[in-house]
């Protein structure tokens, strides 16, 4: 059984020592996380998040330059977008697909991949393409996807909303059948609310080639999110968070209809629960409420972004050491 950990495909492919992705998460995966993850034997996608230039040439450069001397390491960077973003403005997926050393693989979540997949394959960079329903997966195999990132419901930040998004638990195996019978080349990783290795496991046995693992790797020393907002995650348990638009509409973020938010419920999220017709009607109050409560470090007036899998969460040590506990207890269960 330890054979699913060590001759996973997903390794053999990046490169790895275990089979575990950094999820690409906004304004949370930045540079020094992203190095982290790579030393210590993961798949590293920085967060490029909207498609910002500076902020991504910025976190990528400053991995780069952390894993300069490790050339296996450097070798498993990569980066992942907003799909929808980069069809408004692709400037930071040009300057990357621009630099020296290639990235080792790049990332699309939330939209149709076809148009925007189009030169990451052209130039032999590996595509990961996040689907949240059985659905998206033949377009993203079409689209030149080599690895599917199944994602549930369950996962911090944006995803599916629940009327017509998956669990984790049903939708990984589906998926690995259909790509078993229809692309067997296309690799599988597990996505939401894996936090620790009996989540590694799970997803391996469910038919996955790894995991991709976001809140979990969110709370770590690394990490570019705040230190009170981590507080805030650790603190709490699974049944504190909540999927809707709510903080889409307080962010000011134009998202598609079908895609919300998951973090934390709190105050402010509360406040405007069965009111979001109202809250888009007439958002200024409430954007600035949230602003101030952003600029103070206020998190009950302030966003949380992790997922269900935040009642795992009892710490916020290096990312390395993450990785290490993770990894040791698949092993030990799957021994």
């Amino acid at each position: 059984m330890i054979e699913r950990l060590d001759k996973s495909r997903f390794l053999a492919k990046f490169g790895l020592t275990t089979p575990i992705a950094l999820a690409p998460m906004a304004f949370g995966t930045g540079g020094a996380l992203a190095a982290a993850c790579a030393k210590a034997g993961t798949l590293s996608l920085i967060g490029g998040a909207y498609g910002d230039l500076e902020f991504t040439s910025r976190e990528y450069s400053a991995a780069e330059t952390a894993l300069a001397s490790d050339h296996n390491a450097l070798a498993r960077l990569g980066c992942g977008f907003i799909t929808w973003r980069l069809e408004e403005d692709a400037s930071a997926l040009d300057w990357l697909l621009d630099r020296p050393v290639k990235p080792a693989a790049i990332m699309l979540s939330f939209g149709d991949p076809t148009a925007i997949a189009a030169p990451i394959v052209d130039a032999g960079i590996p595509l990961i393409c996040q689907v949240q329903t059985l659905a998206m997966v033949a377009q993203a195999v079409a689209a030149g996807a080599s690895v599917i990132a199944a994602q549930g419901g369950e996962a911090g930040g944006h995803g599916m909303n629940a009327l017509d998004g998956r669990g984790t638990f049903t939708l990984v195996p589906e998926i690995a059948d259909w790509l078993a019978a229809n692309a067997p080349e296309v690799q599988l990783l597990a996505a939401g609310g894996i936090a620790d290795g009996r989540g590694l496991a799970a997803a391996l046995m469910l038919g996955a080639d790894g995991a991709l693992i976001g809140s979990r790797l969110w709370a770590c020393e690394e990490s570019l999110a705040s230190k009170n907002a981590i507080a805030e995650a650790i603190a709490a348990d699974g049944d504190n968070t909540a999927r809707s638009k709510i903080f889409d509409h307080l962010r000011e973020k134009n998202w598609p209809a079908h895609f919300d938010f998951r973090a934390l419920r709190n105050a402010i999220h509360r406040q405007w629960e069965g009111r979001l017709d109202e809250l888009a009607a007439d958002p200024q109050e409430a954007v600035a409420d949230y602003k101030a409560g952003l600029a103070s470090g206020d998190y009950s007036r302030a966003h949380v972004t992790v997922g269900e899998g935040t009642g795992l969460i009892n710490d916020a040590p290096k990312a390395a050491d993450i990785i290490a506990q993770i990894d040791a207890e698949a092993r030990k269960l799957f021994a």
